[in-house]
């Protein structure tokens, strides 16, 4: 079919080319074969994004399968995977063929697709949320959150001061260490919530704990993320901080107080006349719940990841919705999204531009600092709020997991100005060792529930 629409557009482009003066219906000869020219872009574009998926899903389960049975969550598999399939690795050892295979025009449709996974991942994070510790344990989340930002955050800044003129002498001084405090600051709540569900852990009061504390210190942390932008930029004031958390807030109220309310009555009439299953239409209802949550903290300025969480953390209650909603989503969001959001990042981060000694060392200085600022803010606010040495120690290090969460903060410092493609790399390198010592220690510290 697409070859008879080529050899159609040919004879009309032809016949128009032939014709001296404008015929008077060569305006829809010619509009006839743009959009057959069109068709046909679209249509190599198509075979262009299915060939990568078909390369990315199949290394990603293959990464993710070989590290599972390292002992490692299999998302390090999946970044691993990305890696080396990117410029690091095969893009180094046959460039030609890995221009062809991943060319640079299909990048944003799959920053999309991975960024559609995380928003449906966290979606599901939130449902997996349990409130009934909060009462005894929500002022040492809020403490472990706070500990977990500020200490790392002083720790970067100081070492982003110290190494800025060795590495990034012509970028802004103040704009550097702010975007590397920030970065080493957030943590990775996604990548968190995988991990706590392969132990089992994602209802005890231990994961309670965590995944709140870690969802306290993502929203501060995008809030410290979009002022340092603000002071980037040259624009900085307290007004719109103040206005974000006003509108979080907000946000949060209705969510709990209005949607919540409406959204449990209608599952329940829902799930009672379907025998406990989601029909297409009530899930396609859920599906924009998801999708309008992510809109609006979006809009606000805190990351569209953190609307589905407390969309889905509002819900957390609800077990037969939870059971429909898991049943029909979660299995291909692992399978399809996920891997392309964690590969694909790989694929765009290149190893070789750390090119010297010096290089290496600054990247040690980092992930250190990381994750002594993190392990230590975190173990001693937690041991601080009751928790035995063993407990506090395995929030600690379940809270320095970053993976990408903090690759988004150097993403827009670079896109600002204020960050060199080599502190990019050894942010990602430092995100990847920081969840790969995860798993380990966890395991040593809490044994996986069967």
């Amino acid at each position: 079919m697409l070859l008879d629409f080529e050899f159609e557009a040919a004879l009309r482009l032809r016949r128009i080319m032939c014709v001296p003066e404008a015929a008077p219906d060569s305006t829809t000869e010619i509009r006839f074969v743009m959009m057959v020219l069109a068709s046909i872009d679209s249509e190599a574009l198509l075979l262009k994004v299915i060939l990568q998926l078909i390369v990315i899903i199949a290394f990603a389960r293959i990464g993710g399968w070989i590290f599972k049975k390292l002992g490692q969550p299999q998302v390090v598999g999946e970044i691993a995977a990305g890696l080396l399939l990117g410029p690091s690795c095969f893009g180094r050892l046959s460039p030609t063929i890995s221009a062809q295979v991943f060319s640079d025009d299909t990048g944003q449709i799959f920053l999309v697709l991975g960024q559609l996974g995380l928003v449906f991942l966290m979606f599901i994070v939130g449902l997996e949320f349990d409130f009934g510790h909060l009462r005894t344990i929500g002022r040492t989340a809020g403490t472990v959150a706070l500990a977990g930002i500020a200490l790392p955050f002083a720790m970067g800044a100081c070492l982003a001061y110290f190494i800025h003129d060795s590495v990034a002498a012509e970028y802004s001084k103040p704009g550097f260490i702010l975007f590397m405090a920030t970065a080493l600051s957030i943590t990775a709540i996604p990548i968190l919530g995988r991990i706590m569900m392969e132990f089992g852990i994602t209802r005890t009061p231990l994961g309670v704990l965590t995944i709140s504390a870690a969802a306290v210190d993502d929203a501060v942390g995008w809030i410290l993320l979009a002022a340092v932008s603000a002071a980037v930029r040259g624009s900085f004031s307290l007004l719109p901080v103040l206005q974000m958390l006003g509108w979080t807030a907000l946000f949060i109220a209705a969510v709990f107080f209005v949607v919540r309310p409406i959204v449990c009555r209608w599952s329940q009439r829902i799930l009672n006349s379907n025998n406990g299953e989601l029909p297409l239409v009530p899930f396609s209802i859920v599906l924009l719940l998801v999708l309008t949550s992510a809109v609006v903290t979006n809009g606000i300025g805190i990351f569209s990841i953190f609307g589905p969480f407390v969309l889905g953390a509002s819900l957390c209650d609800q077990k037969a919705l939870q059971t429909a909603i898991r049943l029909r989503l979660e299995q291909f969001v692992t399978a399809f999204f996920l891997p392309v959001f964690f590969t694909y990042t790989g694929l765009r981060t290149n190893i070789g531009t750390l090119d010297s000694a010096m290089l290496w060392i600054v990247c040690g200085l980092v992930i250190t600092v990381a994750t002594v600022g993190k392990v230590v803010g975190c173990g001693v606010a937690a041991r601080l709020g009751g928790m035995s040495w063993r407990d506090s120690a395995s929030v600690a290090i379940m809270m320095n997991t970053r993976a990408l969460m903090g690759l988004i903060a150097v993403s827009i410092g670079r896109d600002l100005g204020a960050i060199p493609d080599t502190i990019f790399c050894v942010m990602v390198i430092m995100s990847i060792v920081t969840t790969l010592i995860t798993a380990p220690i966890l395991r040593r510290l809490q044994p996986i529930s069967s």
